[in-house]
């Protein structure tokens, strides 16, 4: 792979790492919840989130000048929007929480934030063969994994949602933590969605 073509996987690798950062900042948030600070938090998390916009849009700009591109540049665009949209729903789980009002949470919401850490992780790991993806022994592995992960998340989502639902006489609670894990389950989808665009990539081009 030419030399001028590492850019591309560069970007996508400090995106990644940015998804990396802020799930674990988002750990950090709920198992340190205070509901005074979530207005802080959310600035905080909004630093990864803009960071990640900047990426995408740097990617914009060289997709649009390269004359040549690795893959196709349709391909590396979608790839690009679907990393920008982990962050941004990573960004929306504490908005969430904000215009609930959320007072305490959840154990099972630090154990989907755990879950997003794990998922991001990989997506970490996946870029870092992504550039080599034609030799690399490791990637088709990860992608898997990522899915796995993403079925633990589905599993989980069930399972909380029926306790909700069924445990709780609390209208509004039921009504707030739907949205919250909803979040929650978007973002692992998000996550998802990266790996299975890496798959298909890696499937026309080898």
């Amino acid at each position: 792979m030419a030399k001028s073509d590492k850019i591309y996987f560069e970007n996508f690798a400090e995106c990644t790492a940015l998804a990396k950062k802020a799930s674990a900042y988002l750990v950090e948030c709920l198992e340190n919840y205070d509901a005074d600070k979530i207005e802080q938090m959310i600035a905080e998390m909004h630093v990864f989130e803009h960071s990640a916009d900047v990426k995408k849009h740097e990617m914009s700009e060289m997709l649009a000048k390269a004359f040549v591109t690795p893959v196709d540049r349709e391909d590396l665009d979608m790839l690009s929007q679907q990393l920008d949209n982990v962050l941004d729903i990573l960004e929306e789980v504490l908005q969430t929480l904000y215009i609930y009002n959320i007072t305490a949470i959840e154990q099972a919401a630090i154990d989907y934030a755990k879950h997003l850490v794990k998922a991001c992780s990989l997506l970490s790991d996946i870029m870092a063969e992504f550039e080599n993806f034609k030799k690399s022994k490791k990637i088709h592995a990860l992608v898997i994994e990522c899915n796995d992960v993403e079925e633990e998340c589905d599993k989980l989502y069930l399972a909380t949602m029926r306790e909700l639902t069924k445990e709780s006489v609390d209208v509004l609670k039921v009504l707030s933590w739907s949205k919250i894990y909803e979040c929650f389950e978007e973002c692992i989808d998000a996550c998802e969605h990266v790996s299975e665009c890496v798959g298909s990539i890696i499937m026309k081009n080898t």
